[in-house]
């Protein structure tokens, strides 16, 4: 790796983070998908990403491409890590892989046109960080000489859950360890799965591609000409919205609804794969997390508190409280703050139904988990009752919600920790511990943590109507309207 970093073109990381995770609910919620949780360690899925690129020698710095919903959060993760992206791209509208790469392409080929862009969902655990980097430094040499990498992982099993990559010719001495694709396979089913695994021919594919933003801007238009064309126009209207770019609504929502794989990487004779072992995993399901997971003797996962007494192949994870099994194999048992998920493991693909059902039902945890991420902190219902609410706030230093008022309900604030400026009508009150305030249904006000630390106060709310959606802001320092 040392002699290939000097040799190796520019790379330029784009980290897709617009995912929603279904199948691993309840802890994924569309609100706060897997790729912000901690799944694997004390980081999240998308820290772990981004700091597999983060060599100088290697990598320019990364941007990300978001949506509106994740924006503050994946900003503070950032912070977290100490990273700080070339941008942070917003979709208005999800429109899959192909017109979020195109967006990111057009912003690099504006600074660097002979920029190769490495594209990385932000939700994959790989282990081998050498080895990945091995691969890419690969990938970047087939890159460079007009080809369109894609990183096919060593299959070790018949699985009917990736898609999968045949392997053509070698590329030769200048792209050693590249090979043609000869083909892009679907999904297939258990016998057609072993029959690629016997061949020796196949690869499963990582969804992790490298090309020259250039050639991918040109094929894209070549083959969806009005879906780069509206990508283009969402570019040339984005606009700056403090750290992020948001990119213009009419232009991109034009855009089809297409993956890389299906818009460019299927058809285009310059397809080029790597294959690679890198202990890579989508983490497409729980079933996946318990392969990925150390296990006791027995082959259980236990994360949290969990007392299993004659349990085997089982993977627990508690959040909260404790979890007691006794004589169960093969299942999947996950307890938040607000739902607990028991399924059989080889059944772990279905938790999506479950999250459909709760979208029918309207059910706010299909959206939301217990504690909610705002801008400024975070909020958590501890009790909800007829016409009455109390919720638990935390507000981070200089964290300020917005100038806001109720039609419906009337607030009352206890600080528990911390210092807090409050706006109430024309008056400005600070509080400190064991201090409150009340505010009068209709009035406007506005809470702030000026102090150091985290402000953490309870609320008590009261009134005909507790829902969300009875704010008016007046005046927000997020930009939310």
């Amino acid at each position: 790796m040392t002699t290939a970093k000097t040799a190796l073109p520019a790379v330029y990381p784009v980290i897709l983070s617009g995912g929603s995770g279904t199948r691993l609910w309840p802890m994924s919620r569309s609100a706060y998908p897997k790729q912000l949780l901690p799944l694997v360690s004390d980081k999240s899925l998308l820290q772990e990403t981004i700091l597999r690129v983060t060599d100088p020698a290697v990598f320019k710095s990364p941007l990300v491409v978001t949506n509106e919903d994740h924006r503050f959060v994946i900003a503070e993760q950032l912070r977290e890590i100490g990273v700080q992206a070339q941008a942070l791209i917003l979709e208005p509208v999800a429109r899959n892989t192909a017109p979020a790469a195109a967006a990111a392409a057009l912003w690099l080929a504006e600074r660097d046109p002979e920029a190769l862009m490495l594209l990385l969902p932000s939700d994959h655990v790989i282990t081998d960080t050498g080895s990945f980097h091995k691969a890419v430094a690969l990938g970047a040499q087939a890159a460079a000489q007009g080809r369109f990498v894609t990183f096919g992982i060593h299959a070790d099993r018949p699985e009917t859950g990736y898609g999968y990559i045949r392997r053509g010719a070698a590329l030769g001495a200048t792209a050693e360890g590249a090979y043609d694709v000869a083909a892009f396979v679907e999904k297939p089913d258990r016998a057609r799965a072993e029959t690629y695994i016997a061949s020796g021919d196949y690869t499963w594919n990582s969804g992790i591609f490298l090309f020259p933003v250039k050639l991918y801007l040109e094929e894209f238009a070549a083959r969806e000409p009005d879906s780069a064309a509206a990508v283009a126009e969402a570019v040339a209207s984005a606009s700056g919205d403090l750290d992020f770019l948001r990119l213009g609504r009419d232009g991109f929502s034009r855009s089809r609804n297409d993956s890389i794989d299906y818009a460019v990487m299927e058809h285009t004779k310059l397809a080029a794969v790597v294959p690679v072992s890198m202990g890579w995993s989508d983490l497409g399901a729980w079933d996946a997390l318990w392969d990925v997971a150390a296990k006791d003797g027995d082959g259980n996962v236990l994360i949290g508190d969990v007392a299993a007494v004659d349990c085997h192949n089982s993977y627990f994870r508690v959040e909260e409280g404790m979890v007691a099994a006794v004589g169960i194999d093969d299942l999947i048992v996950v307890s938040t703050a607000d739902a607990v998920l028991v399924a059989p493991r080889d059944r772990a693909q279905d938790v999506k139904l479950i999250v459909d059902k709760l979208k029918r039902e309207k059910r706010t945890e299909a959206v939301h988990q217990a504690t909610v991420h705002r801008p400024w902190g975070t909020y958590r219902s501890i009790h909800t009752g007829d016409r009455v609410q109390v919720k638990h706030i935390m507000v981070k230093p200089g964290g300020k919600l917005s100038l806001q008022m109720h039609h419906h309900r009337a607030e009352h604030w206890v600080v528990v920790s911390g210092t807090a400026l409050v706006v109430r009508g024309e008056e400005h009150l600070h509080l400190t511990e064991n201090q409150s305030t009340y505010i009068p249904l209709g009035v406007k006000h506005r809470l702030e943590n000026p102090g150091r630390i985290p402000l953490h106060l309870i609320e008590v709310q009261s009134g005909s109507y507790l829902g969300e959606d009875d704010i008016v802001r007046f005046e927000d320092t997020y930009g939310r309207v």
